[in-house]
């Protein structure tokens, strides 16, 4: 059998016990400095994004409050909202399956021709766009479905 050369680790280690002296900059220091930066960093990121929280949820819990206030006080106003709010969405769905359709009818030459493209967007862009804003507005401002009249089948 062949022996190994090396020598075997000493199982004891010296400690130096001297007075403390200024020691050298290590890179690892300097790590552990940058790392204890960025979680200075991380800590102040996450109160501001605390405070950002409160404020959009206070911000939030007013205009609900405000919507139900308004609501309370003009009931009628608010139930015809929400018909109007479901008149016009029946229309949107309506204008969604023309454009569809013009879409599926088009659809390569909207592909390969900017002119094509260009012409769908300014015939229906604008006016979906009012329309979804004025069916969300008069969804906010609704009141709850009217539930003494019977549905209509």
């Amino acid at each position: 059998m062949h022996q190994s050369s090396h020598p075997a680790p000493s199982l004891y280690s010296q400690v130096d016990v001297s007075p403390a002296q200024p020691r050298p900059v290590y890179q690892d220091d300097e790590q552990a400095e940058l790392l204890r930066d960025m979680l200075t960093a991380q800590d102040r990121t996450n109160e501001l994004l605390e405070e950002l929280v409160n404020t959009l949820a206070a911000a939030h819990k007013q205009r609900v409050r405000e919507l139900k206030q308004w609501k309370e006080a003009n009931p009628e106003l608010a139930r015809s909202c929400r018909l109007a709010a479901e008149a016009l969405s029946r229309v949107q769905i309506e204008y969604l399956d023309r454009i569809t359709e013009e879409i599926n009818n088009n659809a390569e030459d909207m592909a390969y021709g900017e002119f094509v493209f260009n012409e769908f967007v300014d015939r229906f862009g604008p006016r979906l766009a009012q329309l979804n804003g004025v069916i969300q507005t008069l969804a906010q401002l609704s009141g709850p479905p009217n539930t003494n009249t019977a549905k209509p089948s």
